[in-house]
């Protein structure tokens, strides 16, 4: 194929790219086991939620099959150069309007792998940011164990052995280990929501460029299909000569510039919302607002109550009515009980 009209000869950045700079290059194009062929599709699908904690498994099966995905588009990449290359081969043998018209169509084909390849890189950046959801779910999942480990535990000595002095030790540590798992559960729900949100936004802002840059050049090859004359003619009759070179070059160039220039704000394709979409989203953006700065301290207190006045010994469980009379004398002095145990625990801070 005629390289001299290729729009990726200069390599200058395009307006997209200096207001939004590239990624690096994909991960999934290098370190491969398999090669460059889709051997290890299947592979990496059914062993990805084989290993590693159950909590991260289904998550860790999603990331391996977008990994395929993009495989899968580099090679659609590949082979639309290749194709590009071939169609141009092709017409350099037919007549002179055919030949111009299909390397010049070549060379937009090219440029629509070209852009393929540049989205897999934009691509990834989804799916590394889902990786990292996956790598926060198999933090958690320790400490979901290790709670159900005690809890587990403590129903076996119940059990086993009532009176054991060890279920006090595992019934302080369940509690610690609660705490532990409220601070990663919390953490888990905040970085999920927060990394959801933001890989996709890397997905489908892709999916736009894109799409849009398709768009271009798909309107512009049927510019450059114009040329081609298509009047049927008799047997013996010669066909004008054809004198579209300029022009085809000109329709090369504008598409170039269509290509460089193009910035998100010139979008030509615009998502917008019926009223009654707008009314229920602006209802639960507002819903939201007013749910923030609610108070917890009143978790602390009941906490701090269950840790200090509903805790009972082990070697007293079977002393039922001492346990209910000590619980309605808790009831009756609980206005006053839960500030002096701040403050108590305030001193022994």
């Amino acid at each position: 194929m005629h390289r001299t009209y290729s729009m990726r000869q200069s390599r200058a950045p395009t307006a997209s790219q200096i207001q939004n700079p590239p990624p690096p290059s994909s991960s999934t194009k290098a370190g491969r086991f398999f090669g460059k062929s889709n051997v290890g599709h299947a592979f990496r699908k059914q062993t990805a939620g084989a290993f590693g904690p159950d909590l991260a498994k289904k998550l860790s099966t999603l990331v391996k099959m977008e990994k395929n995905t993009m495989r899968s588009m580099e090679l659609v990449g590949r082979e639309r150069m290749e194709v590009a290359q071939q169609l141009s081969i092709w017409g350099e043998a037919c007549d002179d309007d055919v030949s111009d018209v299909t390397d010049k169509l070549g060379v937009l084909i090219y440029e629509i792998g070209e852009l393929e390849d540049q989205f897999v890189d934009r691509y990834d950046q989804y799916r590394v940011t889902i990786k990292s959801i996956r790598n926060i779910e198999a933090s958690v999942q320790p400490s979901r164990d290790r709670k159900q480990k005690i809890t587990d535990q403590i129903a076996q000595l119940k059990y086993k052995e009532p009176n054991s002095p060890r279920i006090v030790v595992l019934e302080q540590e369940l509690v610690r280990a609660e705490a532990e798992s409220l601070v990663a559960e919390a953490q888990l729900s905040n970085i999920t929501r927060e990394k959801l949100k933001a890989a996709f936004t890397y997905q489908f802002d892709a999916l736009r460029e894109h799409s849009e840059k398709l768009a271009i050049i798909a309107g512009f090859g049927k510019h450059l299909l114009e040329l081609v004359d298509d009047t049927p003619v008799t047997p013996g009759e010669t066909r004008e000569a054809y004198d579209g070179y300029e022009a085809s070059k000109a329709i090369i160039q504008d598409c170039e510039d269509a290509l460089t220039n193009w910035v998100t704000k010139n979008a030509a394709v615009s998502s917008k919302l019926s009223s009654r979409s707008r009314t229920l989203s602006q209802r639960n953006k507002d819903r939201r607002a007013q749910g923030e700065g609610v108070d917890l301290s009143g978790q602390d207190s009941s906490m701090k109550d269950r840790e200090s006045g509903l805790w009972v010994p082990a070697d007293k469980h079977g002393e039922q009515g001492e346990y209910e009379e000590g619980s309605e004398e808790e009831e009756e002095e609980t206005p006053a009980s839960g500030h002096r145990g701040r403050e108590a625990g305030a001193v022994a801070a």
